[in-house]
């Protein structure tokens, strides 16, 4: 099941615009510190490095993503996630806007 709502965060307002517009997110910190972001990529292939290891929510939509290494292409849909290693990158496929949390190892 997909996370819909995330309560008791501080919400950095502030949009992180990528790639031309492509991929927006805010920045949002846990009361323990903890931060994620939450946004959405439009249609486009992209590709993003990670500097600490990174797990990709699909909240809505949904994207193909291929990781670093790796010649398959795999789904992610509403409810899956998949993770991204640290110090590597990982490239996504969206043709329908593709709404993510992106949770910080």
């Amino acid at each position: 099941m997909s996370t819909t709502q995330i309560d008791g965060v501080s919400v950095n307002t502030q949009a992180n615009v990528y790639f031309d517009g492509k991929c927006v997110s805010h920045g949002i910190t846990f009361p323990d510190g903890t931060k994620k972001s939450v946004g959405v990529v439009l249609p486009a292939t992209l590709t993003f490095n990670t500097g600490a290891p990174e797990i990709m929510e699909c909240v809505a939509g949904g994207c193909e993503y291929k990781l670093k290494g790796s010649d398959e292409w795999l789904k992610s849909g509403p409810g899956e996630k998949f993770s991204i290693p640290g110090n590597s990158s990982f490239e996504v496929r969206v043709t329908e806007a593709y709404h993510y949390i992106c949770h910080f190892g």
